[in-house]
């Protein structure tokens, strides 16, 4: 069982808006976030959030959803709650995802787990980042993140799949716009 865990609780500042609320195509990112997690074959999914707007919504496309209290720490703050789910359930790995990313596919998501027990980062830009898939033997690692920073150094030497299209993660309007012009 590996479980896909979508970080949808950051502020997006620099947006100046919730990207988890932002419509492409005829869903929020989150909803699609969601719905390539599901389609890739990862169970649970898992969406960790600061508030309840969407939490009927995501229930209803088969997500488990988890309130973020503490958002405002960091990124490392929604990482520790969707792992420590993960270890509850006794998954055997857990992809860890965001919603600002809409190029990332099913397919990219399943090449990922590809080796069970090995730490993965996606490829793009130069360096390897999230999407990522880390096993279960890598879960006290991520529990010991602080503050905004992620799961970055955890990726340094982990395996990559190249993807430079995800590249594109909705940080501003223009990143936006380019989005929607690429996926309608």
């Amino acid at each position: 069982m590996i479980a896909a865990i979508v970080l949808a609780a950051g502020a997006s500042a620099r947006l100046g808006k919730p990207k988890q609320l932002i419509v492409i195509s005829g869903e929020t990112l989150l909803e699609r976030a969601v719905r390539v997690a599901l389609e890739a074959g990862l169970s649970p999914v898992i969406a960790v959030v600061q508030d309840a707007t969407l939490i009927e919504t995501l229930k209803e496309r088969g997500a488990q959803v988890l309130l973020n209290r503490r958002f405002y720490k960091g990124i490392s703050t929604s990482i520790h709650t969707g792992v420590r789910w993960a270890e509850g359930i006794k998954a055997n790995g857990v992809v860890l995802m965001t919603c600002d990313q809409p190029a990332v596919t099913s397919g990219h998501l399943r090449e990922l787990c590809a080796e069970p027990e090995v730490i993965a980062g996606s490829g793009y830009a130069g360096r390897i980042g999230i999407p990522a898939y880390f096993p279960s033997s890598s879960f006290g690692e991520l529990m010991k993140l602080c503050g905004d920073i992620g799961a970055r150094e955890l990726l340094r030497e982990a395996r990559s799949v190249s993807c430079e299209a995800l590249g594109l993660d909705i940080d501003t309007e223009d990143d936006l716009k380019r989005a929607r012009e690429l996926f309608g």
